[in-house]
């Protein structure tokens, strides 16, 4: 059984008398550790009570293309880069065909058009719909298109007919979306990422920090355990869980975070810098806390390491990918940190932003190389980890 810790659902439902299955997958989801949130079509409330999925999920369900409340709080847009995974089930004929066409017709159909999320359909109709020419070509431009299609399944239906074309299972159905989540693009590698913030100690009391969360570098350590690497996580300190499947190295200070990179990177195939060090200590600590009798305090800093030119520059073969917080130029100051650091690829993100970088759940990026640029739109950091993690392995794989 995978966990699906963490992971953010979006559960769509669509008109059909499979409809009062949404209900189990949407309790067995969060048994599992997932958030949900729901959207359902007008078809949809024909068949299942939104007020039921407001219990069942904890949340108000999303049902109109422009319902002003939920505008307000989660609108189609933010409920789309909010997602993980867009989970259809039950997906009718008329539902895909809309997907395929690219309509916009409805909340559900917006979410999808906008979504940066993966994304899986359950359909569920009568067999001989299934069996349409018409609706079988919609399947495959889906599937071609990158939509998961779970099922159907085989047997009696509502309507009196045997055949394919009854939605699956809710187990089935949650085994093989949490399955989208694992995928061998970095198998048999190993990863070393660092992330969050360093302290340098002023004396036993105080600190020099940064605003950084870790919750970039989680991600991406997460998504490359999905990917199938050896994970080591070397964490400054941070109030999110150790990712499953990851190994852990707590530190401190920068020289911390150095000492553990160096010694990591050595069997390492792709080296990740996210974590904010704190560009300067103090000269010296001071042993009894400073007291605050004096109006003026004059502390001497002097320059931290530069962790990920050091390991880039003392391990030629890893394939070493930085991180470039800026807050003003910030392409023109990540190109520069690409060759300055000899790295193989930067990522850029702009902190200026209050909507994205520190402490926020999104964000927006550039990634350069020096082949390319490209832009990754705002989307929640679990997604973007994922994104960036593809991008790395194409281009750890064409190296190697």
């Amino acid at each position: 059984m995978c966990s699906l810790s963490n992971k953010r659902i979006i559960v769509g439902v669509t008109g059909g008398i499979a409809a009062y299955k949404s209900a189990e997958i949407v309790r067995r989801l969060q048994d599992r550790g997932a958030e949900v949130r729901v959207v359902m079509t007008p078809g949809a409330e024909e068949f299942l009570r939104p007020l039921t999925m407001q219990a069942l999920s904890g949340h108000p369900v999303h049902v109109g293309l422009l319902d002003e409340k939920a505008e307000a709080g989660m609108g189609h847009i933010e409920l789309a880069r909010w997602a993980d995974l867009l989970l259809i089930a039950p997906a009718s004929a008329d539902f895909m065909a809309t997907m395929m066409h690219g309509k916009a017709d409805s909340l559900l159909a917006a979410v999808y058009l906008a979504t940066p999320a993966l994304v899986a359909v359950a359909p569920a109709m009568n067999q001989g719909m299934w069996q349409h020419p018409a609706n079988l070509d919609n399947v495959e431009k889906l599937a071609q298109r990158g939509v998961t299609i779970i099922g159907p399944d085989s047997g009696s239906q509502a309507c009196g007919d045997t055949g394919p074309g009854r939605m699956e299972q809710p187990d089935t159905i949650i085994d093989q979306a949490s399955a989208m989540f694992i995928n061998g693009l970095l198998q048999g590698t190993k990863v070393v990422i660092t992330a969050g913030p360093t302290r340098e100690a002023l004396d036993p009391v105080r600190y020099i920090s940064n605003h950084s969360s870790g919750k970039m570098g989680y991600a991406l350590a997460t998504a490359a355990a999905d990917a199938g690497a050896d994970v080591v996580l070397i964490s400054g300190p941070v109030n999110l869980p150790t990712p499953e499947r990851c190994q852990h190295i707590p530190v401190i200070s920068a020289n911390e975070m150095l000492l553990a990179a160096l010694e990591s990177a050595q069997k390492a195939d792709v080296f990740i810098a996210t974590a904010a060090v704190a560009d300067y200590r103090a000269a010296s600590v001071a042993e009894g806390k400073i007291k605050s009798s004096d109006e003026v305090l004059t502390i001497k800093l002097e320059k931290n390491p530069d962790i990920v030119s050091t390991v880039a520059s003392t391990n030629e073969s890893l394939f070493v990918v930085g991180f470039a917080a800026e807050s003003a130029n910030v392409e023109n100051y990540a190109k520069g940190k690409l060759k300055t650091k000899s790295l193989n690829a930067i990522i850029a993100n702009d902190i200026s932003r209050p909507d994205i970088g520190f402490n926020s759940d999104e964000n927006e990026v550039s990634w350069i190389d020096d082949d390319s640029t490209i832009s990754f739109s705002k989307r929640s950091k679990a997604q973007l980890g994922r994104d960036l993690i593809a991008q790395i392995a194409c281009k750890y794989n064409d190296q190697n």
